[in-house]
C-alpha cells in the first residue's frame, strides 16, 4: 500500500479523533471507508483495532450516523460517504459551536464591552488578526488601518469591506505600493492618508484605531508572520488609546 494512502488514513484518523471520536472508532472508520463494507474480523486485518473492540467502535459509530449494520453472520458494517460523514461533523461541530457561544455570553462580564483597564498583549499573528476583525465589527464611525504587506490576508480586508459597506470611514495609512492596490482593489471605498514614517523601513507589523476608542499595535519580532506581537486597549482613558489618538488625529489633520 502507498505511502500517501496511509499518510491519508493517518490524517483523517487524526482529524476524527480531533472531532471526538475515539481512537478504535476513528481507526474503524477509516477503514470501512477503505473496504466500502467489511467484517470484524476485515476491519482489524488492516487497521490496528483488536477484532472484539471493533464491535464497540461500531456501536460508537452507529450512534453517530455514521456506520450501518447488516445483520448477517458475521456481522458486515458499511460507512455513510465521505461527504455524508463531512457533513455530519460540520453540523455537530457548528452545533457545539453555538452551544458554546450561548454559554459564554450567558457568563460574559457587562464590563467588556466598556473600557479595558491597562495594555494587553497578543502573540501570534492569527490571534492579531482576530482581535482586528472583532474590534472592526464593533465599529460605529471610523475605521484608521495600516499593515505591513506580509500580514495582508482576505480575512482584513473583507470585514473592512463590510465595514465601508455599512457606513464606517475607512482610512488607510501609507503602506507600500503593492499594499494599497490590494486595499484599493478590495476596499474601494477606503481614503488613504499620508504616513508620517517609511512604513517598510520599521518593524511594525499593524496599527488600528477604531472609532478614537479601540486601538491595536504590532511588531514582528521574528523572519516570520507568525512571530507577530501585538498590544492593544481600549476606552476613552486608556492609556495606548490616548496616545494612539493624539498621533493619528494629527496625522489626519483633525483637531
Amino acid at each position: 500500500m502507498s505511502s500517501d494512502h496511509n499518510d491519508a488514513r493517518s490524517v483523517a484518523v487524526e482529524q476524527l479523533r480531533a472531532f471526538g471520536l475515539s481512537a478504535y472508532a476513528a481507526r474503524t472508520f477509516v477503514a470501512l471507508e477503505s473496504l466500502g463494507e467489511a467484517t470484524a474480523q476485515e476491519v482489524s486485518e488492516l487497521v490496528d483495532v483488536p477484532r472484539t473492540r471493533v464491535y464497540d467502535a461500531v456501536e460508537e459509530l452507529r450512534e453517530q450516523g455514521l456506520v450501518d449494520v447488516q445483520q448477517s453472520s458475521p456481522k458486515r458494517f458499511w460507512a455513510v460517504s465521505a461527504e455524508t460523514a463531512a457533513r455530519h461533523v460540520e453540523q455537530e461541530y457548528a452545533h457545539r459551536v453555538n452551544v458554546l457561544t450561548d454559554a459564554l455570553d450567558s457568563i460574559e462580564t457587562r464590563e467588556r464591552s466598556s473600557e479595558q483597564r491597562g495594555v494587553w498583549t497578543v502573540t501570534g499573528s492569527d490571534t492579531v488578526t482576530q482581535r482586528v476583525v472583532d474590534f472592526v465589527r464593533t465599529a460605529d464611525r471610523e475605521v484608521v488601518y495600516t499593515t505591513d504587506e506580509q500580514l495582508l490576508g482576505e480575512t482584513v480586508t473583507d470585514v473592512l469591506r463590510e465595514a465601508s459597506d455599512r457606513g464606517v470611514s475607512i482610512r488607510l495609512a501609507e503602506m507600500a505600493d503593492s499594499a494599497e492596490r490590494t486595499f484599493q482593489d478590495e476596499v474601494p471605498g477606503a481614503e488613504p492618508f499620508e504616513s508620517l514614517w517609511d512604513w517598510s523601513d520599521t518593524p511594525a507589523g499593524r496599527l488600528l484605531m477604531v472609532d478614537s476608542e479601540k486601538t491595536l499595535v504590532s511588531v514582528l519580532v521574528g523572519d516570520s508572520p507568525r512571530d507577530e506581537t501585538a498590544i492593544w486597549g481600549s476606552g476613552d482613558a486608556n492609556s495606548l488609546v490616548i496616545v494612539l489618538r493624539a498621533l493619528f488625529t494629527w496625522q489626519l489633520g483633525g483637531e
